[in-house]
């Protein structure tokens, strides 16, 4: 499963570290090229919402192969597409896997280990999100130097395929089994912890996104530098993100609502110090080792408290944080888009500075209203 999150992880953000080439073989704008993220996020969210109650009788093993051989023809569709519809037809379908993957992930995990390894577990498959990070970017825009962006596209269609097969020799059967709760995920909103947390989550995501998207423009014209420079920062990353994952998973037990506000707050600033800083290359580059080191973390964060709050409608409260993460990065790429292409970069990074404050200030709601 942590392969398959890593692939599908690859997969949504190639367009970040390939964003200039897309958009100069397809003839569009960086901006545009950027919606490659947001329309994978659109169907993703769709796939989240429903799927609990469309796979209801299902074997969970089943679903997740299914999910995961649509990762594979998504990942051909994107190598050969002829022009951006393609382009975009074959980003959908990666939405679809996205969504359908990440939703069923929290309650699987649950169910294959002991409630009190749940944060390890996702530790471990957001470990997935984290390797991604530090292999996908990095090396997406060295090999899109050499050999092209559709080549470094299909360098992930071969890791597709032998999760899938890793995954159906692996996983054990896992009979959909009945909920205590609902499959209906708009209903948890009407649990004052559930919707403040989610809009949390949806504020994080979007900051986080706004900015991420379109970091390869702002380091190539901003910062102004090389491709070997871009692809070790992005390296550089990943590293960070998969140190992140690892020490949050160990102190979740105790300070969880400490660690789901701290993020976007220290998130915010670095983003304020990107604007301020980003013609500096080194103070630049550790910059962007915090924002590795923390937006990593985020997930597992969420996931634990997820686990806890809706322990009886994990599948349902998965396929909504999973709708919230996907609508949040979808609308975060667009507005950020917008703005970099209509008012300049510091506009979008501003943005993102914003909404992950809002992100702050959230979790502390969500941390009283779970007491209360």
């Amino acid at each position: 499963m942590a392969l398959c999150v890593a692939v599908l992880i690859a997969s949504e953000f190639m367009p970040v570290s390939l964003l200039s080439p897309i958009a100069a073989e397809l003839g569009v704008t960086e901006g545009r090229a950027g919606q490659a993220i947001s329309i994978s996020g659109i169907f993703a969210v769709a796939t989240s919402i429903f799927v609990a109650g469309l796979t209801r009788r299902v074997d969970r093993r089943l679903v997740l192969a299914s999910f995961s051989a649509t990762l594979v023809i998504s990942g051909t569709i994107v190598t050969f597409a002829p022009n951006y519809l393609v382009l975009m037809v074959g980003r959908a379908l990666l939405g679809i896997a996205i969504g359908g993957f990440w939703s069923m992930s929290t309650s699987i995990v649950m169910r294959l280990v002991p409630p009190d390894s749940v944060p390890k577990g996702l530790a471990m498959l957001n470990a997935g999100n984290a390797i991604a990070a530090t292999i996908a970017a990095p090396l997406g825009s060295l090999l899109g130097s050499y050999i092209g962006w559709r080549g470094a596209f299909f360098a992930v269609v071969p890791l597709a395929l032998l999760a899938l097969v890793w995954q159906w020799i692996s996983l054990p059967s896992l009979p959909p089994r009945s909920s205590k709760g609902s499959s209906n995920v708009f209903r948890l909103l009407l649990r004052p912890p559930v919707a403040i947390g989610m809009a949390s989550i949806m504020l994080l995501f979007m900051g986080q996104f706004a900015l991420f998207t379109y970091l390869r423009p702002f380091l190539e014209t901003v910062t102004a530098v090389s491709i070997s420079t871009l692809s070790l920062l992005l390296l550089l990353m990943g590293l960070a993100g998969v140190a992140g994952t690892t020490i949050v998973s160990r102190l979740l037990q105790k300070r969880l609502f400490v660690i789901l506000a701290g993020i976007p707050l220290i998130m915010a600033v670095i983003a304020l110090g990107l604007i301020a800083f980003g013609s500096s290359s080194t103070i630049t580059a550790m910059l962007l080792v915090g924002w590795g080191l923390f937006s990593t973390a985020a997930p597992v964060g969420w996931g634990t408290w997820l686990s806890r709050t809706m322990p009886d409608d994990a599948e349902a409260g998965g396929g909504l944080q999973v709708a919230t993460i996907q609508l949040a990065i979808t609308l975060g790429a667009s507005v950020g888009g917008v703005l970099f292409d209509g008012y300049g970069w510091w506009t979008t990074f501003l943005l993102a500075a914003g909404l992950l404050f809002g992100a702050f200030l959230l979790a502390i709601a969500a941390w009283r209203s779970t007491r209360r």
